[in-house]
């Protein structure tokens, strides 16, 4: 592993930590104005940070989409978090993976292969145990599989878009993403200013250190290795994800949660081992 591969696995870790993160913010912020604190803060720093970099034209319109997809993924997942799990959070997002090459198929007219569908079928297995074994998901599990398709569709997007200027298209998806989410929270959430220290922590973590620090390092780093490896590096986030809320908030599966865990990231593994993203 390269010194830029270990800061791929540094920037995953971080990522990981934001399922507890958001998860104890909820206890004192309603859901969609957490995210309109979190992108507010992570576009103006950007703003702050990159200047006229960002703040082009042509970027504009295609960040509308990739922010709407992730307004989408983002408030599924955060309003998910309130009726499920950390780590069932952060496994069940991770199924990304393994809806993108069905995504693609219908938008960019990529070819499917066997293996796709294996991998789906591993997942729904491993979803179906991880959510209590029961054909009926919950309505935290339910909303976080959405996110995983609205995450799905954003990639799909910027590999679709991927001859315009990155940074300035990662600036403009994050603003529309906290301009959607404010715009929700006044209108069907109540405006809370939090008084307590923790809430601002986990906005302030997952605003500088999970969208501006480490999408700044993934910008600098992840050419200096193959997409491949890289998107075997993300697929741990899931992993990091359970370890943080063990950690910090104390949590754990059940045995058939663990077992289902295993066959989502098997499905995960059996998509980007061959090296859908490259």
């Amino acid at each position: 592993m390269n010194r830029s591969e270990a800061v791929l696995l540094g920037i995953t870790a971080i990522w990981g930590f934001t399922f507890p993160a958001m998860k104890v913010s909820l206890d004192y912020l309603p859901p969609m104005l957490f995210l309109a604190y979190r992108f507010g803060i992570a576009s103006f720093l950007m703003l702050i940070l990159f200047r006229s970099k960002v703040l082009r034209k042509e970027t504009f319109r295609e960040g509308f989409l990739l922010g709407l997809t992730l307004f989408f993924g983002h408030g599924f997942q955060i309003v998910g978090l309130k009726y499920t799990t950390a780590s069932n959070s952060a496994f069940i997002t991770s199924l990304y993976v393994v809806f993108t090459p069905f995504i693609a198929y219908f938008l960019l007219g990529d070819r499917l292969r066997p293996r796709d569908a294996v991998s789906l079928v591993v997942a729904l297995t491993g979803l179906y145990l991880i959510s209590g074994a029961s054909l009926s998901l919950n309505h935290g599990d339910l909303l976080t599989v959405l996110c995983a398709l609205s995450f799905a569709f954003q990639i799909v997007l910027v590999q679709r878009f991927g001859e315009k200027d990155y940074l300035s298209l990662a600036f403009w998806q994050i603003t529309w993403n906290f301009v959607f989410s404010l715009a929700f929270a006044l209108l069907f959430e109540p405006l809370v200013i939090p008084t307590d220290p923790l809430p601002w922590a986990g906005i302030l973590y997952t605003s500088i250190f999970a969208t501006v620090i480490a999408f700044t390092l993934q910008v600098k780093h992840q050419r200096n290795t193959s997409a491949h490896k890289a998107a075997l590096i993300y697929s741990s986030e899931p992993i990091f994800g359970h370890v943080a809320a063990f950690l910090t908030i104390g949590e754990v599966l059940s045995v058939e949660g663990y077992i289902g865990a295993l066959l989502i990231m098997a499905a995960i593994w059996n998509e980007v081992r061959h090296d859908h993203f490259s």
